[in-house]
């Protein structure tokens, strides 16, 4: 954007300078750019979100779709709303899933200390033992396992195999057998009693349900968490609008009851309602939700205002433009829900292979059952019949199904410790294939706050001199940049006198008496209308927006005192992390809502060499989305609402702990701190996390691999032995033992 000095100076955004003519072009940029990045999809109504018609898909095959609840016909998890509603109460499937646990979870315990000690502690007779087992382990197998078991039957017929398939098989063959050994047990081979009774799975059946409940729960509030940034932006609208109606009468009303045209008031400390133009009025007006600049916007008549921005200091009376679906609100939360259908969460390793692993099983199973009813001793077919289903129990994925979610959880244990929040696996994956790398200005390259950065005195007055005057008059103004002079003058321990007479003059500065003294502070528009000649200082004042800075001149009695610039710091961890990106290889890629010039100064700053300056939401989305064309694994990196649906479309998004819910939600890690070192040292501990996953998984499978052959029973032609509960028993421990052991050496990892 090309101006000259003093027209810089003129439109410089906030108190002491209002960028009204281009806010106006760029807000109608923003509505015109939004809107055809939004156009297809379900399109939200912000006060009241659509419950009629509602699309329902699957988290982990958006391409599953339809107009009613169900299970996903591909992996059988529960669908979910396209668009949450803003009030829809807990998930009814944790609800659901989480009182399946607690009521059978003591069931379970019991069935386990039984199957493992009751011989030896001789409470009952093993007979009786096993119709106990049977009473307590019948209702965790039927009720609390009735959602997998469906889920079983389902990747049957839909010929869709996957690790429901193998629970189901596994526990159900489990829990048939054992019964059948408990009812008739004189129908089994005297071979196959153990301590006075046929060897029965209960315990088996039993704590794989209650395993895959636990597993379930972790899994549904991750995923729940999904929704919190379409909740929170839904949260930002407000309910209500107050409407001047004929003869200027004042009435609040609902805001889906407000219409296009109608003239909405909006007083101090409100929000806009929705998408508007100001009819009356002058305030600044807070659109940093928008834009990422911290520093509030003057708006006049003409100046059109963006719903649910924040009015901070005058009353405006507004005519509405874009309302409900319309709004840029709106349109950013069917971005974000667009963004977060767009990628499936992780495909887990066990389930990547689960196709081939589970009709594998089946078809040993099946042959062992053949081979025995053949060529085996009698009864044979009641030998090939045992066997059989020991191979099902065997290769049920207890260690598998321990693999992931553990090495998950002690490395998101060990981010924690770090002041790195993983919100799901797949960030933990996807961390590590980053080679992009975008990252907002305001609030994560810098503070994201306006700070005093110097003073430069003219015609005889000193820094001190002009630092004093300015924060003396800016004790009566609540805006940003003068809380920032008011700040530094305090720090230094300047004594400021209280003055006579202040005087907001919006868009240009403001005007005091001090002593008798006329003062004026603002930009080059007030010091013409003060008679003020500028000129001395021209040259520092555009060094120093060079630099990113924001500059105020100081006149006293229409002279020239001075002038004083407010910049937005660099976080002094900022350029380490960037080095540290850099040494890994990483491209690093700035976008701010900023301008041009503020944006090249801060990229020069930092040694960024690409950069994208004046970027709203949608572009923003757009520069994410065409990264990923181009073949990049993109992370985003930011801290505003603007930033919430690139974070959501990115390959990773990264929030930072010291910005807003919305961002944080929409993204999939967050930095507590803020501090951009934590995306180096999560990229390693993603590293580490991949390859104790695959360790896992592949732990998981030697015993499955070893357990297998032996419950078919190709050994018993050489040692005339077979697969007996306890050996079934003790293999599951140790496969389970090991993958957790391994999964916690995760906690060594470098951070």
């Amino acid at each position: 954007m090309n101006r000259t000095s003093s027209d810089r100076d003129a439109k410089m955004p906030g108190r002491h300078g209002g960028a009204q003519d281009d806010q106006a072009h760029h807000h109608e940029h923003a509505h015109h750019h939004v809107h055809e990045q939004s156009g297809t999809g379900t399109e939200p109504a912000v006060a009241q979100p659509p419950a009629e018609g509602t699309i329902y898909t699957c988290p982990m095959h958006p391409e599953i779709r339809q107009d009613h609840p169900g299970n996903c016909p591909k992996c059988g998890m529960t669908l979910e709303p396209l668009l949450p509603e803003l009030d829809e109460g807990d998930n009814p499937e944790l609800v659901d899933f989480r009182r399946r646990f607690w009521w059978t979870l003591p069931l379970t315990g019991v069935v386990f200390v039984l199957a493992m000690f009751g011989h030896r502690l001789g409470w009952m007779e093993v007979s009786t033992q096993s119709w106990v087992e049977l009473v307590l382990s019948t209702p965790v197998v039927l009720w609390a396992g009735r959602p997998f078991f469906v889920r079983f039957f389902q990747s049957i017929v839909n010929r869709s195999p996957n690790m429901w398939t193998l629970i189901g098989i596994g526990t159900g063959a489990a829990y048939l057998y054992s019964v059948v050994a408990t009812i008739m047990p004189g129908a089994f081979p005297q071979a196959f009693a153990e301590h006075g009774r046929i060897g029965v799975y209960f315990e088996a059946a039993a704590v794989i349900i209650s395993l895959t409940l636990l597993g379930q729960l972790l899994e549904l509030k991750a995923r729940s968490q999904t929704s919190a940034a379409i909740k929170s932006l839904l949260g930002l609208a407000p309910k209500t609008a107050r409407r001047i109606g004929a003869g200027g009468i004042e009435e609040d009303v609902p805001l889906a009851h407000v219409h296009v045209g109608d003239l909405l008031r909006v007083r101090p400390g409100e929000k806009v309602p929705v998408d508007g133009v100001v009819t009356e009025g002058t305030s600044a007006v807070d659109e940093s939700m928008i834009t990422g600049e911290p520093i509030p916007t003057t708006k006049r008549a003409g100046d059109r205002v963006i719903g649910a921005t924040m009015n901070t200091s005058g009353s405006l009376v507004i005519q509405s433009e874009k309302v409900g679906s319309q709004t840029v609100l709106s349109q950013i939360v069917q971005m974000v829900a667009q963004a977060q259908r767009s990628k499936a969460p992780m495909q887990r390793m066990a389930d990547k292979v689960a196709g081939v692993f589970v009709v594998s099983v089946i078809g040993i199973a099946v042959l062992t059952f053949v081979a025995w009813g053949l060529f085996g001793p009698e009864p044979s077919w009641v030998f090939g019949l045992i066997n059989a289903v020991a191979v099902l129990i065997i290769a049920c994925p207890c260690a598998l199904g321990l693999a992931t979610p553990m090495s998950i959880m002690v490395a998101s244990g060990k981010g924690a410790s770090g002041g790195v929040l993983f919100r799901d696996a797949a960030a933990i994956e996807n961390l590590r294939k980053v080679d992009t790398l975008i990252v907002d200005k305001t609030g994560t390259l810098t503070e994201g706050r306006p700070v005093f950065e110097r003073a430069i005195g003219a015609n005889g007055f000193t820094e001190e001199d002009v630092l004093r005057l300015a924060a003396s008059v800016d004790q009566g103004s609540e805006h940003p940049l003068a809380a920032a002079i008011v700040d530094a003058a305090r720090s230094r321990g300047l004594p400021l006198d209280k003055p006579e007479s202040f005087e907001s003059s919006s868009g240009i500065g403001v005007r005091g008496t001090l002593g008798g003294r006329k003062i004026a502070i603002g930009n080059t528009a007030l010091m013409e209308a003060e008679g003020v000649a500028t000129e001395a200082l021209v040259a520092q004042a555009d060094a120093l927006r060079g630099q990113g800075a924001s500059v105020m001149y100081l006149a006293v009695d229409s002279k020239l005192a001075g002038l004083l610039a407010v910049s937005d710091p660099v976080k002094t961890t900022t350029p380490e992390a960037l080095a540290r990106l850099r040494d890994e290889g990483i491209r690093v890629v700035m976008a701010t809502g900023d301008g041009i010039a503020t944006a090249r100064a801060v990229a020069a700053k930092l040694g960024v060499d690409e950069f994208h300056g004046e970027v709203k939401p949608a572009d923003k989305l757009e520069l994410v989305s065409s990264l990923q064309q181009s073949g990049a694994v993109v992370a985003m990196a930011g801290d505003g609402i603007n930033d919430a649906p690139a974070l959501a479309k990115a390959d990773v998004g990264i929030a930072m702990g010291t910005g807003t819910d919305v961002a944080m939600n929409s993204a999939q890690v967050t930095l507590v701190k803020g501090d951009l070192r934590g995306i180096a040292r999560a990229r390693q501990l993603s590293h580490a996390t991949i390859r104790n996953m695959k360790q896992n998984l592949g732990f998981a499978f030697i015993y499955n691999a070893l357990g297998v052959p032996l419950a078919a029973g190709v050994l018993y032609p050489v040692t005339g032995l077979l697969l007996s509960p306890m050996i079934a028993a003790l293999a599951m421990s140790l496969s389970s033992a090991s993958v957790i052991a391994n999964a916690l050496r995760l906690r060594n990892a470098a951070s």
